[in-house]
Order: structure tokens, then C-alpha cells, then sequence
């Protein structure tokens, strides 16, 4: 049961996802609040362009009293049905992250859900929350450019890049700057609920949306609520790795299956085979590469694991329906 006072709804949405917000010592409540009233902004501005069948986002708040007491859950913008947060926020902290204190509970809570096919999200110095948990080893991350330095100091495994302001790498996302939880909770609005209502959110805010909004509608989202560990597994590596290796005898193996149960395991899983999951995480971060930089599209290929630079083009093209050149041209920021 989830404590604190609440608010049933009386209309009949479809409830899409749960969205937890992990409350830590000196967290900033601004953005608890202003994620939990964005999340339920746009739960309106989909009630007002599908009617009472549109899709709504739950919202909840979790809170470990002291370190030998469970995660439980506060507040709950939903109140009823069994939760499964599928996606769980840090949001940032009030003090310097030299100030914050070890959230060894909480950390390993979230590493948990992550395991059962959570995705963890970070604002700011919030990202020391995902840090303490293991999982940004080896992988991009942002936070506050004023506390880079720290977290590259604290966690020296994790790529630290504070020239972005959003970082979706599938199952992890981190956003950097104080007032980057309204960047944050629109890239979300944006996976669950669809640009339009993403975008009817930013107007009536009157806040700017985030770049990725303006991409081509039907970027790469990864199924992580499946159920099946084994298969999971295989995902969060291959997402940790960049898909540079995706031999099918070497999956099946770090699975723990034989090969052919697994080809139609992970088919089941996530509706692709294999090669397909991998040129989908590939091509994703082509795209940001694409964007964020004016390297050769060669060496984005190479990069990305792609030998054969004419090959990469033509599977680009099918995926975003855009040449590299084009998609540059017209999604390109670097300066």
C-alpha cells in the first residue's frame, strides 16, 4: 500500500507506465513536483486530443526512511493496481555532491529494477543516485558541467559528457543542469505518450521542447518489461557495448541457452531477431553522432561498427527514411 494522501481519477484513461521519483536526503522538490505536475499536464493534454480511451502516465514517489528500511512507496497519482515502475527518476540534489550522502539502499533498489526491466533516469547531480548503482560503467552519462569533474572523479568508468543536455542511451537516460528535469520529463512524455502530446505539453508550459523531439517520429525504444531475464541480460549488454558484437553463438552463450531457443526467445522478447536489435542500436547512436558532430560519415560508421562506409548508407536509409547527409542537414546542431 502506498502511503501519503492521494487522488483517485475518475475518468477511465489507460494508464501507459508508472513512473517512479526516488525521493533521497536533500533532494530538490522543485523538480519532484514540477516532473509530477508535467507528468500529469500531459496526462490532460492526451485526455484532450483522445478523449476519456487516451493514455495517461502514472506517477509515484519512493523513500527509504534509513538504510535498513525497505524502498517504499509515498505518493501515488494512481492509486489501486500493483506497481511496476518502469521508468525511476533522480532527480537533484540541494547540496554539492561532496554533501550528498551514500544512498547505498536506494542505489541497489534501483540496479533491481533495472534487472527487471526498468529504465533509470538521472537530472543533474542526481546522476551520482546512478552512479552509486553500477550500471553507467562504460557508458555515456551528463550531469551539471560544474560537477563533471566529481562524478568522473567518484565513478572514473563512466563516460562523462557534459556538452549534451540529454542523454538517451535506451535503458539509461541522463540529463544535465538543474532545470534539466523539464528536458527529461518531455523526452519521456515523448516515448509514452507521443510527440503531439509532447509537444502540446511544451507549448503550454512554454518551455522548449528537446532536440530529440524533432527527430523523425519512431526512434529505436527497446521492449525491457518482457520478462524474460535471460534475454534481458543479453539486451542491457548489448546496449552497454554498442551491439559492436552480436554473433549469435556468443549471445546464446552469455544467456546461457542453446542457440536456437535462444533466436526464438529473444525474437518473442523483443519482436526482432538478433542482427536486426543491433543494427537498431547502432543506427541510434549514428543518429546522434550525425547530430552532435561534423565527423565523416565514414568515420561515424566505422565508429558505430560498420566497415563498409556505402553498406551503412544504404541501412541508414532504411531505417530513418533519410540519407546520413540529409539527416544532418536537417537534425544536425554542431557548430
Amino acid at each position: 500500500m502506498c502511503r501519503g494522501k492521494t487522488d483517485k481519477m475518475t475518468t477511465g484513461p489507460t494508464i501507459v507506465a508508472e513512473i517512479g521519483i526516488v525521493l533521497y536526503p536533500d533532494v530538490q522538490l522543485a523538480a519532484v513536483y514540477g516532473l509530477t505536475d508535467l507528468f500529469r499536464i500531459a496526462g490532460e493534454m492526451s485526455l484532450a486530443h483522445g478523449g476519456p480511451d487516451a493514455r495517461v502516465i502514472r506517477v509515484t514517489h519512493w523513500r527509504q526512511d534509513s538504510e535498513a528500511a525497505p524502498v517504499e512507496c509515498v505518493f501515488d497519482s494512481h492509486p489501486g493496481a500493483p506497481h511496476r515502475p518502469g521508468h525511476l527518476i533522480a532527480p537533484p540534489s540541494l547540496v554539492m555532491p561532496r554533501k550528498m550522502l551514500p544512498m547505498h539502499g536506494v542505489a541497489a533498489w534501483m540496479a533491481e529494477r533495472h534487472a527487471a526491466g526498468a529504465t533509470l533516469c538521472s537530472v543533474c547531480a542526481g546522476a551520482f543516485v546512478l552512479g552509486e548503482t553500477g550500471l553507467l560503467e562504460g557508458r555515456p552519462a551528463t550531469t551539471h558541467w560544474a560537477f563533471a569533474e566529481a562524478l568522473a572523479k567518484r565513478f572514473p568508468a563512466i563516460r562523462v559528457e557534459t556538452d549534451r543536455m540529454v542523454i538517451d542511451d535506451g535503458d539509461i537516460i541522463t540529463a544535465g543542469g538543474i532545470l534539466a528535469w523539464t528536458d527529461l520529463g518531455l523526452t519521456l512524455v515523448e516515448r509514452l505518450l507521443g510527440p503531439s502530446v509532447m509537444l502540446a505539453t511544451a507549448r503550454f508550459l512554454l518551455v522548449d521542447p528537446p532536440g530529440r523531439a524533432q527527430r523523425p517520429y519512431g526512434g529505436f525504444v527497446p521492449r525491457l518489461d518482457h520478462g524474460d531475464a535471460a534475454i534481458l541480460k543479453v539486451q542491457h549488454w548489448l546496449q552497454a557495448t554498442g551491439a559492436k558484437d552480436h554473433a549469435v553463438p556468443a549471445l546464446a552463450k552469455r544467456a546461457g541457452l542453446e542457440e536456437r531457443t535462444f533466436l526464438r526467445r529473444f525474437r518473442k522478447a523483443t519482436s526482432l531477431r538478433p542482427t536486426e536489435y543491433a543494427q537498431q542500436i547502432r543506427i541510434a547512436k549514428a543518429r546522434e553522432a550525425l547530430e552532435l558532430s561534423k565527423r565523416p560519415v565514414a568515420q561515424i560508421a566505422w565508429e558505430v561498427g560498420y566497415g563498409d562506409a556505402a553498406a551503412f548508407r544504404k541501412l541508414f536509409q532504411r531505417v530513418t527514411g533519410l540519407s546520413p547527409a540529409s539527416y544532418r542537414n536537417r537534425f544536425g546542431v554542431a557548430a
